[in-house]
């Protein structure tokens, strides 16, 4: 077995694409929009440093990895950082370190890895909880199953919506909403978002605000894209967008009106969402991982995601294994703090497609620093 060819998915031909259709839909694990062939295509029309590995097996593709090659041989998950789950999507278990090796990679860098064949298991470092709302019984017993885990959380949201139509107006939920100018509200919300918790402005870059932008334009089929909105008085104050695939909905923008912010809007949104599950046709709302304070109230479901880096077998990741040892060193005895800046670089370097983006990137993640330091200092 071996890699017939490592290619652009613009490239992908209609038996490949059937494949890797298949194989994600017979392994559970594998059932999220960002893990098939849909997404790979949508990233590859905004990246042209997109690529995909192919492994055969009798000239049956069985394996399939879409990434971005680095310097040093180093894959990274293709569309990261928004591809919050990332996998080698395959039928079986592969030799995971030869495999690499075989496609010229020299290391496979995860932070997301979905693996439900254990072929990475050595070279996972850490596991973090990534939080599912998955309707097994209607949304009806989902929201009844909340309430009885937290009744005085659901008696405060019960409040809080009766504050809001006493003082401000009627709520209303608007799913799918295809206005326009309510996606570039959130957007906007949630680039200011970010400048103000010192996060790496992800939405900067043209390919990642040109992939929400075709995505939100694409509005038939199974991968498309989905928002969904709440409204106080048809004015948008919250809402979700980001990608479906069949009845499975992964949304990547979480934002809501900053003014907004003692009505809890963004909770009481995700309450009447999981309510209109069913009427969107929806079984599974994936909210990904982090956050935790946000969303592990609402979610019954858990799914473990790993990070580390798998390092290709022989000679092929002997620069990738010089480079792990370096990180491994600067982070000794650093604790969690080496991690938090290794994430950020790599943040800074999967969004960043040129060098004056990373520049940029590196400047204003040192600035974010030095304000929040000297804010610590003040306080």
């Amino acid at each position: 077995m071996s890699p017939s060819q490592t290619l652009h998915p613009a490239d992908l031909s209609r038996d490949d694409i059937a494949a890797w259709r298949a194989i994600a839909a017979a392994e559970p694990a594998f059932a999220s929009p960002l893990l098939g062939p849909d997404f790979a295509r949508a990233v590859g029309a905004v990246r042209p440093d997109a690529r995909v590995a192919i492994w055969r097996r009798d000239g049956e593709a069985v394996g399939f990895l879409p990434h971005h090659l680095k310097t040093g041989g180093l894959a990274r998950p293709i569309g990261a950082p928004l591809s919050d789950y990332h996998a080698l999507v395959s039928r079986a278990p592969l030799p995971a370190t030869d495999a690499l090796a075989e496609a010229g990679l020299g290391a496979l860098r995860f932070t997301g890895l979905i693996d439900p064949h254990g072929m990475f298991d050595a070279a996972v470092r850490s596991r973090q909880v990534a939080y599912v709302i998955e309707l097994s019984q209607g949304a009806d017993a989902y929201l009844e199953a909340l309430r009885a885990q937290s009744p005085k959380r659901f008696k405060n949201y019960r409040r809080l919506q009766s504050k809001v139509a006493r003082e401000l107006g009627e709520l209303t939920l608007s799913a799918p909403d295809e206005d326009r100018a309510a996606f570039d509200q959130l957007i906007a919300w949630k680039r200011d978002q970010l400048q103000r918790t010192g996060a790496h402005d992800f939405l900067a870059p043209d390919w990642t605000r040109e992939l929400m932008g075709r995505l939100f334009s694409t509005t038939q089929g199974d991968f498309r894209g989905l928002m969904i909105t709440l409204r106080v008085d048809g004015k948008v104050v919250a809402g979700h967008f980001g990608v479906r695939l069949a009845d499975v909905y992964h949304p990547w923008i979480a934002a809501t009106d900053p003014e907004m912010g003692a009505y809890s809007v963004g909770q009481l949104f995700l309450l009447q969402a999981i309510a209109a599950m069913p009427d969107l046709g929806l079984r599974t709302y994936d909210l990904g991982p982090g956050h935790d304070h946000y969303k592990a109230p609402y979610a019954l479901t858990h799914r473990e995601i790993g990070e580390g880096t798998a390092l290709a077998a022989g000679a092929a990741g002997w620069r990738s294994r010089l480079g792990e040892g370096a990180w491994r060193l600067a982070g000794a005895g650093c604790g969690p703090l080496a991690g938090r800046v290794r994430r950020r670089f790599e943040t800074i370097s999967d969004v960043e497609v040129t060098l004056s983006g990373r520049m940029r990137g590196l400047a204003n993640a040192v600035a974010s620093k030095a304000r929040r330091t000297g804010a610590e200092i003040e306080g």
